[in-house]
């Protein structure tokens, strides 16, 4: 074994697909950020906790509005969804400047995005660690996948700017669902 610098923790324990995190702020002003820390945190209803950097616009959104919408990006998206990852909401249209397409969502105001292939209306549930850990734990409400993106391969970030994508699916026995 060789010592592993502790910064580099986090690369190890990737906790899921790179997703993009749109929100609605309440003066009407959609943002969209990508995200990488989540995981999900209960089967039913489907729970997820997040984490939003105070620094980041749509943590600011999401607080005052309590709702978000979760979008998944296949692959294909890579390069929008980095170019969404490297500007800030405060100055940018990021839907324009990344030609993301919101559409509008049933239950929460903040929009899908339609090229990724599922998108998930969630609400914030729990707020208790936002002040100290900036964590959101989100019950998702409403979600849609897109039929016409079968069997998408997802984006996984392992750090300074490295990425991953799924690869080959084994099946195994397992009590879990």
């Amino acid at each position: 074994m060789k010592e592993l610098p502790l910064a580099d923790v986090y690369r190890l324990i990737e906790p899921g697909p790179v997703v993009l995190l749109s929100t609605r702020s309440r003066q009407g002003r959609s943002n969209v950020m990508t995200m990488t820390w989540h995981m999900m945190v209960a089967f039913t209803p489907p729970t997820i906790a997040c984490i939003v950097s105070s620094n980041d616009l749509s943590f600011f959104a999401l607080r005052q509005s309590k709702e978000c919408v979760i979008a998944i990006p296949a692959v294909g998206l890579a390069d929008k969804v980095v170019k969404v990852g490297n500007c800030s909401g405060r100055d940018t249209d990021k839907f324009a400047t990344a030609w993301l397409t919101p559409l509008p969502a049933e239950r929460v105001s903040a929009p899908l995005i339609a090229e990724c292939f599922a998108n998930l209306e969630c609400r914030v549930v729990d707020t208790r660690l936002v002040n100290k850990y900036n964590l959101f734990v989100l019950e998702v409400l409403k979600a849609w996948v897109d039929p016409g993106q079968p069997k998408p391969k997802t984006l996984h970030h392992i750090g300074n700017g490295a990425f991953v994508v799924d690869g080959e699916v084994i099946h195994l026995e397992s009590s879990m669902p």
